[in-house]
């Protein structure tokens, strides 16, 4: 799944989505991760009410499932929520290794937390959450 990160660095989720300079996306699977790209913003990003800069945000995550955060208003959350993707607010900067790395221990878990099995069965991956196996006899 592809999972993006709002950055001022490309090293940690530090940034309100609005302000943020660099959205930074990976792929995330239950095995390993791989960094695709980032994507750079410039102009006036500061907190205006001009709500035309999140437009090419927005546009920028086409096909992303998980949207991590520092902050983000109501308008930008609507936004992102409309295009299915799943906005996580991290409530200090946190470095996206580690974020990564936490979010594939969830994909491995069972049963897997709420919000993350709603992600998974959008994205069509396999969302089995089996807490004891059965057998019929």
């Amino acid at each position: 799944m592809k999972v993006a990160f709002a950055t001022q660095d490309l090293e940690r989720v530090d940034a309100h989505f609005g302000w943020a300079k660099n959205i930074a996306f990976y792929e995330v699977t239950v095995d390993s991760y791989t960094f695709i790209e980032s994507i750079s913003f410039g102009g006036d990003l500061q907190e205006d009410g001009d709500e035309d800069k999140l437009g090419p945000k927005v546009a920028a995550l086409k096909g992303c499932s998980i949207l991590y955060v520092a902050a983000i208003g109501g308008s930008g959350a609507t936004r992102v929520v409309s295009q299915n993707i799943h906005p996580l607010k991290v409530p200090q900067p946190e470095k996206i290794g580690d974020l990564l790395d936490n979010l594939q221990v969830a994909m491995r878990s069972s049963p897997r937390p709420p919000w993350l099995r709603k992600v998974l069965s959008k994205t069509g991956e396999r969302t089995f959450d089996f807490e004891e196996e059965t057998e019929n006899a």
